[in-house]
């Protein structure tokens, strides 16, 4: 997705609105959304279209009823491109204090059910070898390195960079490579987290034109782990921007630097 198409969606006030909604709760159906809304079906409609063009919004089906998801990655992207890693530091606690200031104490309903979606430079293959190598996934996830033989049924490990700890485990629940990986998820580096069930986790990578594939991220199950759901809502689309640079640069996102504030 262009820069041009995420700053024109994100310039009517109309469409931060509806970001902003989806921000407070994600998986909203039109008709959630439409509501407190002074315009016609029809109108909010045509916001979500242009928002759904720039990536900013994502679409699933549950049954009937099709939710709508916040998707961070592009505005991440954006931060990237523009803002060094020199200057994040300062940047991020001059927002922190002005989001304390003015917000108070408005609080986030995290969602059950997140949705993430990014376009990546590569090929399927190297998509799917990003998610499974272990040398590949400790330059982007963390330094953690997955450990699976990626069938139905095996077990599915994440290790700290040393391997002294097991951060992740699950199972194996589905997988078509280099199409689509469904595995279950529990957070065990938190131990609030580690008392909760079992999430699961959805990987779909499609081809898409000029060497360019469409990958959505999609973590569910989520109702009986509601510290891993707070954990992960913010840290799928730094995974997932990180991911992007080192396929399509060959180096990771260098971390930003550590500030005395």
């Amino acid at each position: 997705m262009g820069d041009d198409k995420v700053f024109k969606a994100m310039a009517d006030p109309t469409r931060r609105a509806l970001l902003d909604r989806l921000f407070d709760r994600d998986g909203r159906t039109l008709n959630e959304l439409e509501s407190g809304c002074e315009m016609t079906r029809f109108g909010v409609m045509k916001h979500l279209g242009v928002l759904a063009e720039a990536g900013l919004v994502v679409t699933r089906r549950r049954g009937r009823d099709k939710l709508h998801f916040l998707n961070p990655v592009p505005i991440r992207e954006i931060h990237d491109r523009w803002i060094s890693k020199y200057r994040e530091g300062q940047v991020s606690t001059l927002l922190d204090l002005r989001t304390q200031l003015e917000e108070g104490n408005r609080m986030r309903t995290t969602s059950t059910m997140q949705m993430y979606q990014i376009y990546i430079r590569a090929t399927e293959q190297q998509l799917w070898d990003a998610i499974t190598k272990p040398e590949l996934t400790a330059k982007y996830f963390h330094g953690s390195q997955v450990d699976s033989t990626f069938e139905p049924g095996a077990e599915f490990r994440s290790w700290s960079p040393d391997r002294s700890q097991l951060w992740v485990d699950g199972l194996v629940v589905e997988a078509d490579a280099p199409r689509r990986l469904v595995h279950t998820w529990r957070s065990l580096y938190d131990l609030e987290c580690a008392k909760e069930e079992h999430s699961r986790v959805t990987w779909e990578i499609e081809p898409g034109q000029g060497g360019v594939c469409k990958l959505t991220v999609v973590h569910d199950q989520l109702e009986n782990a509601p510290k891993t759901a707070e954990g992960v809502a913010g840290g799928w689309m730094f995974i997932l921007s990180g991911l992007k640079t080192l396929l399509e640069t060959g180096a990771p996102l260098a971390p930003a630097p550590a500030t005395s504030t």
